[in-house]
């Protein structure tokens, strides 16, 4: 439910907690998850010193935070279909499928970045 009313210092803590609990259920439970993350430690990085001014550091960097945030969002999704429906269905499978073709997509994104910005550099 949504809250109403003003929001103070306890409850953006609160917020806070609940994002870093979240983070670390991804990082128990999602093998995806750690692997990506293990790589955004790398590419961050590497991305802000590679990066010739603040736009190309962006575009190194986004993707990879991109990627933890939607395969964070797919966990979420495969959780609460399973939890609603452990039997197989058609649109459960559906919904998963779909939430993994978004960090798909999002992975061609962050190689598609680097190939175009540091590849492009390393080639030319």
């Amino acid at each position: 439910m949504a809250a109403s009313g003003f929001r103070g210092p306890k409850q953006i803590w609160n917020a806070f907690k609940w994002s870093m609990k979240g983070l670390r259920a991804g990082w128990r439970h999602e093998a995806s998850f750690r692997l990506e993350a293990c790589l955004a430690v790398v590419l961050i990085p590497l991305g802000l010193w590679l990066g010739h001014g603040p736009l190309e550091k962006i575009a190194l960097v986004l993707p990879a935070v991109l990627v933890l945030s939607a395969e964070l969002l797919n966990s979420a999704v495969e959780a609460v279909v399973d939890k609603v429906s452990p039997e197989f269905h058609e649109l459960a499978g559906r919904a998963k499928d779909m939430g993994s073709a978004a960090v798909f997509l999002l992975l061609v994104m962050t190689g598609l970045s680097w190939a175009l910005i540091v590849g492009a550099r390393w080639l030319g």
